[in-house]
C-alpha cells in the first residue's frame, strides 16, 4: 500500500483532467471500438448476423476520430505530456523497486503515468495498423462511394493484409480487456470518474501527481 500522505487544496477544488471534447472522444472511440470487435468476433462464435455493413462504417468513423484526435493533440494539447522519455525509464526502475520492498516510492508523475502513456502508444500504433489495413480491405467491398475491385493488390499482399488486421484485432480485444478490468478496480475508479464527469479532486491531485510536473492552468481548477 501507498504510505504518501495526500495534501489537500484549499477548498479541495476540481481540477479538470479531461474537457469536454477529448471525453466525447473517448466514449465515440470507445463506441467504435466495441462494435468493430462486435462484429468482427461474434459472427465467429456462432452469432449469424450481417455484419459487414456495420463494421466497415464503425471502421470509418474511429479512423475519422482518430484524425481528428492527432491534429487536436498536435494544435491544441500538449502532445508531449503522452511521450515516453528518458528519464521515464529510470523511474520506472524506480517504482519496480519500489513496489517490490526494496526502494522509496517513486518521484510523482506529471498528468499521466508511466503505464498509462505506455498503453495509450500501444494501443495507438496497434490501432493505426488495424485502420490502415482495414481501409486497404475496403476495396474488396461494395460501398456507397465505390465498387468493389478485388485485384487492386496480388493475393501474396493480401494475404499479408489479412494477418496484421487480424493481429492488430486480436490484440485490440485483449487491450480493452484489460482496459476495463484496470477501471473497475477501486484504487483506479478516482481516474475513470475523471473520464466521465472531467475532473479529480484536489486530495487526488496532490496525492496523485507532482504539481511541478503537472502544472495547473487558471482555468484548470473549477
Amino acid at each position: 500500500m501507498d504510505k504518501r500522505t495526500p495534501i489537500t487544496l484549499a477548498g479541495d477544488r476540481h481540477i479538470v483532467r479531461h474537457r469536454g471534447p477529448d471525453r466525447l472522444y473517448h466514449w465515440l472511440m470507445a463506441a467504435s471500438v466495441l462494435t468493430l470487435l462486435a462484429t468482427a468476433f461474434l459472427p465467429i462464435v456462432g452469432w449469424k448476423f450481417d455484419w459487414l455493413a456495420a463494421h466497415w462504417i464503425a471502421g470509418v468513423v474511429l479512423g475519422c476520430l482518430v484524425l481528428v484526435h492527432i491534429v487536436r493533440a498536435l494544435v491544441w494539447l500538449d502532445w508531449r505530456s503522452m511521450m515516453i522519455w528518458p528519464r521515464d525509464v529510470v523511474e520506472s526502475w524506480a517504482a519496480t523497486r519500489y513496489h517490490l520492498r526494496i526502494g522509496p516510492p517513486p518521484p510523482l508523475p506529471g498528468k499521466y503515468p508511466l503505464l498509462q502513456r505506455g498503453y495509450h502508444l500501444f494501443i495507438a500504433l496497434v490501432l493505426l495498423a488495424a485502420i490502415g489495413t482495414g481501409a486497404l480491405m475496403m476495396t474488396k467491398i461494395d460501398t456507397p462511394f465505390w465498387l468493389r475491385n478485388p485485384y487492386w493488390l496480388s493475393q501474396d499482399t493480401w494475404g499479408i493484409i489479412y494477418v496484421i488486421h487480424g493481429f492488430a484485432a486480436m490484440t485490440v480485444l485483449a487491450l480493452v480487456m484489460i482496459h476495463i478490468y484496470f477501471a473497475i478496480r477501486p484504487e483506479k475508479l478516482w481516474i475513470t470518474r475523471s473520464i466521465i464527469v472531467g475532473w479529480i479532486s484536489g486530495a487526488e491531485y496532490t496525492t496523485h501527481h507532482d504539481p511541478a510536473r503537472w502544472k495547473l492552468e487558471k482555468e484548470a481548477a473549477e
